[in-house]
């Protein structure tokens, strides 16, 4: 859930500024995962299949527009379907290689980035966040109180410990977002416009969240946040470069994921950007579907990129292989079993709107299936997964040996999906 693309709407005057691109070469094509039979890989072929024919009727009843699902099983895509609309208004077909907005799946892209880091001794995750940020050496936790008469104010108290790059990475840094929610700090977030208007920098947004007041104190509970905003961040000062261009040097790139980036400018790509019915645009107070053909200065980590189905499932692969593919090692498998292993715990509260849900933890970037039951839906414990406000959905389930991505722009029906794919997925695992 994030409004990284909100300030883009009524900006299409500036994309003449790159009309110079329209005859710029553009990335070959994203290598797909190798395919296979789904009885090859131990899956039913007509229990898949149930997907594509729900996911139509769906698509004929107006609830979505269209939609690309891929499930691999033991390195192999063993079922690929592309149903309905890229785009309901001009009635273009939806493509294999239609680019969506992926919001918050930026987060694990970035979880990854800043971990590759941690393992080169560049990163410290106990670090204070001040130590690259030094605007948040300072700040503060706003405290609700009511006086006499019953009316609430925000008081202003220190906080007890330090903002950490842990706290970033797993949704406990006493940051939040203000376009859900009525409590006073998230009114203070809605009062200051975060994130609302202005073509302002990376470093500019978090100058402008380390001037308000925390939600929590660091550290004591986890609340869907700015957070990974706020370590993309610290990566660019770590690293001397730009989000995004770590993102392509370290990750994109070699992954082969070459639809996967913060802009579209290029005509050719623009044209397979897939978008929402008219009437299913808003995820939040304020906060709502964005033209990424715009190009601007921000690059939002925790919620910035677009994808493609096919580069997303080559990332899921690496995960699910833990931490390599195609020869190339990203993380160590040791690294990312800590990453998926659960780092709240019983002494760390959880918000109402704790997204993760029953049955889940949360990593470092990741929630992390805790119980086989609890859930309302089906996996393996240590499943670990993540969505985006516009619809797009992901996981990895290391003891299926199963990724699985799924790419819709619909807004009000992100939720729903999620369980309904979960289950038929599970049920069409035959051995």
């Amino acid at each position: 859930m994030h409004p990284a693309f909100r300030r883009r709407a009524l900006a299409g005057v500036l994309l003449s500024c790159f009309a110079a691109l329209a005859g710029a070469q553009l990335p070959p094509a994203t290598q797909p995962l190798p395919a296979a039979a789904p009885q090859d890989v131990g899956l039913s072929p007509e229990r898949l299949q149930r997907i594509g024919a729900l996911l139509r009727e769906d698509v004929q009843a107006k609830r979505i527009p269209g939609a690309v699902v891929m499930v691999a099983r033991h390195g192999k895509l063993a079922y690929v379907d592309v149903v309905g609309q890229q785009d309901p208004a001009q009635g273009k077909p939806m493509a294999r290689d239609s680019i969506f907005r992926i919001y918050s799946m930026t987060k694990p892209l970035v979880s990854v980035a800043a971990m590759m880091l941690v393992e080169e001794g560049r990163l410290m995750l106990e670090a204070p966040v001040a130590r690259y940020i030094p605007s948040f050496a300072k700040v503060q936790v706003g405290v609700e109180q009511t006086d006499a008469s019953g009316r609430k104010t925000l008081a202003l108290v220190p906080a007890a410990r330090p903002m950490t790059v842990q706290d970033l990475l797993r949704h406990t840094s006493g940051l939040t977002y203000g376009f859900f929610g009525d409590s006073l700090v998230k009114k203070a977030y809605a009062e200051a416009g975060v994130g609302i208007s202005g073509d302002f920098t990376t470093a500019e947004f978090v100058e402008q969240l380390a001037r308000l007041p925390l939600h929590y104190q660091p550290g004591s509970t986890w609340d869907y946040s700015y957070s990974t905003d706020v370590l993309g961040r610290v990566l660019e000062v770590a690293t001397g470069e730009s989000l995004h261009s770590l993102l392509k040097r370290r990750l994109l790139d070699p992954l082969g994921m070459r639809d996967t980036s913060f802009y579209v400018p290029e005509p050719a790509r623009q044209a397979r950007i897939a978008e929402p019915f008219a009437d299913d645009r808003s995820f939040g107070v304020g906060a709502s579907f964005g033209d990424p053909r715009v190009v601007q200065k921000f690059e939002s980590g925790g919620g910035g990129l677009v994808s493609t189905a096919d580069d997303y499932a080559r990332f899921a692969q690496m995960l699910l292989n833990g931490g390599a593919l195609d020869g190339r090692r990203y993380l160590s498998p040791a690294t990312l079993a800590y990453m998926t292993a659960d780092h709240l715990g019983a002494g760390i509260a959880r918000t109402p709107l704790y997204l993760p849900g029953p049955g889940y933890g949360f990593g470092l970037g990741f929630a992390v299936r805790t119980a086989a039951g609890q859930a309302a839906s089906a996996s393996s414990v240590g499943e670990y997964n993540w969505g985006g406000a516009g619809g797009t959905y992901f996981w990895v389930d290391p003891q299926a040996g199963l990724t699985v991505v799924f790419m819709l722009q619909s807004p009000r029906q992100r939720l729903p999906y999620r369980s309904i794919l979960r289950n038929m997925v599970s049920a069409a695992i035959e051995k």
